[in-house]
């Protein structure tokens, strides 16, 4: 009887280990802080193995231990093309989102002399980023660290200009779980995200900042600024990351450091020559709609995309983008009815902007339902922030991005708290009990607030006294586009 046992399992688990081998995914993906150390406070199981090999081998192992090899090889990560086909289609959009979706987006709200200029720090985002990204930026945020005790706050330099990034090597984060894309792809995505951080910041000090200075404020920014609190967001070993801190496509690590970064260079650069004086108004919203449409579609990249992986929590992903883009859209309308008189065209594409914006912290742990909440808070609180707020505060945000990014990112991240359910996350990754969790999504916020906002002051002053923060009020009279750039709409 026991040799007959051990036939049938022998058996079955050639069988199915045989069955693996022709299968294209070995593994079940997972988000960027879906994967915890065991040691944490948010305890995550990796990513399962293909199943029946896995459970076999035991037996395998005691009846025949010559036959460990293929199920051992059976059970080894690899490449699942259908994640990295997703992920490469994911990764372009996101990029879309700044090339061309924020540019248009943001060109079309500022003054005639100025749109050039303006689109032109999207692009020159994309370029100085990616360099500094892939020099030291990737490494700082997703590196293993310096040290045990440093680990927590930065990663190290062991990914340098792509050191030990092989061409087929797979996405292995600090707990030692392999992902089903190439750690390439996974470089690039994250890159996309860094880039869109530093464009939606440029719209707080559109329309007088000097060009040269702010292509040297973009690359120290990402390094001492970016880079550390992705570190502590989405890194194994990052502080927060191992709090429990929900964020999973970018609400702390993107919306809210840009807006508030935005804001600190706001106040720092100072206002627009002429504000409240002469007429500021946007000098082509047909550009700007495009822009939020780009931005609409792209989202599902940024927002399905951060899973890592095709299957229904990337799907789920994409409906509660949707769905909160919707509603944030409509309760936007609503308020600009309510306050106004009449619901515009610039407040539509906002209010789009807004819930896209606050769903991106939960857009991985929330259902349809909450999505909808969320929406509908979204858009109203973010019209707040960009007209009582923005009054109250007295800067000179020059497209929103504060009032947008940052409050629509502060109210997405708290609200995910309420949100979030398990019967989305499956456990991947933990959800704590209510006090708890909304503690560490306060926590989350505030620690972003206060590190974003006091090393922003400090680079923009030190900019400021090697190059110069803003053109001469004669440059900023006749327009960026010719005072920096030489050339002109007409």
């Amino acid at each position: 009887m026991k040799r007959t046992l051990l036939a049938l399992g022998l058996s079955g688990a050639l069988l199915t280990s045989g069955l693996a081998f022709a299968e294209d995914a070995a593994t079940t993906t997972a988000a960027p802080d879906a994967v915890a150390m065991a040691d944490t406070a948010q305890p995550i199981p990796a990513p399962a193995a293909v199943g029946a090999p896995a459970e076999a081998a035991p037996v395998v192992a005691e009846a025949a231990p010559a036959a460990e090899a293929a199920p051992a090889e059976a059970e080894k990560p690899k490449v699942d093309r259908g994640d990295t086909a997703w992920l490469l289609i994911a990764t372009a959009l996101v990029l879309m989102m700044t090339l061309p979706g924020l540019a248009l987006f943001y060109g079309g709200m500022v003054r005639k002399k100025n749109v050039l200029g303006t689109m032109m720090h999207s692009l020159s985002a994309a370029a100085v980023v990616t360099i500094v990204w892939v020099v030291i930026g990737y490494s700082l945020a997703f590196g293993n660290g310096v040290s045990e005790g440093l680990a927590p706050y930065i990663g190290g330099f062991d990914r340098i200009l792509l050191s030990g990034v092989a061409v087929d090597q797979l996405w292995t984060d600090a707990a030692g779980t392999a992902y089903t894309i190439p750690e390439t792809l996974f470089m690039v995505f994250q890159m996309t995200f860094a880039i869109i951080t530093v464009a939606i910041m440029a719209g707080s000090f559109a329309e007088r900042m000097k060009f040269s200075a702010f292509l040297t404020f973009v690359a120290l920014w990402v390094v001492v600024v970016y880079a550390p609190i992705a570190h502590w967001v989405w890194h194994a070993k990052g502080w927060l990351f191992g709090a429990g801190a929900l964020d999973f496509a970018g609400g702390t690590v993107v919306h809210i450091n840009s807006g508030i970064a935005g804001l600190v260079a706001a106040y720092v650069i100072g206002r627009r020559v002429g504000l409240g004086r002469e007429p500021m108004a946007p000098h082509n919203l047909v550009l700007t709609v495009v822009g939020a449409g780009l931005l609409w579609v792209g989202w599902f990249g940024f927002n399905a995309g951060s899973w890592l992986g095709a299957d229904g929590r990337s799907a789920m992903a994409m409906v509660v983008t949707q769905v909160a883009a919707a509603a944030a859209a409509l309760a936007w309308l609503a308020s600009e009815r309510i306050a106004r008189g009449r619901a515009s065209v610039l407040g539509g594409a906002s209010g789009a902007i807004a819930g896209l914006v606050a769903i991106t912290p939960a857009s991985g742990y929330v259902d349809a339902s909450g999505a909808l909440v969320i929406g509908l808070l979204a858009g109203v609180i973010c019209f707040w922030g960009t007209t009582g707020l923005k009054r109250l505060l007295k800067a000179d945000d020059s497209l929103d991005a504060f009032g947008l990014h940052g409050i629509g990112g502060i109210a997405g991240a708290i609200l995910t708290a309420f949100f979030a359910t398990e019967a989305v996350t499956g456990g991947v990754p933990v959800v704590l009990p209510l006090a708890q969790q909304l503690w560490v999504q306060v926590e989350g916020v505030l620690a972003t607030i206060v590190y974003s906002g006091i090393m922003t002051f400090i680079l923009l002053k030190i900019v400021d006294v090697i190059i110069g923060l803003r053109v001469s009020e004669e440059e900023e009279r006749e327009g960026l586009d010719v005072s920096q750039h030489g050339e002109r709409v007409e």
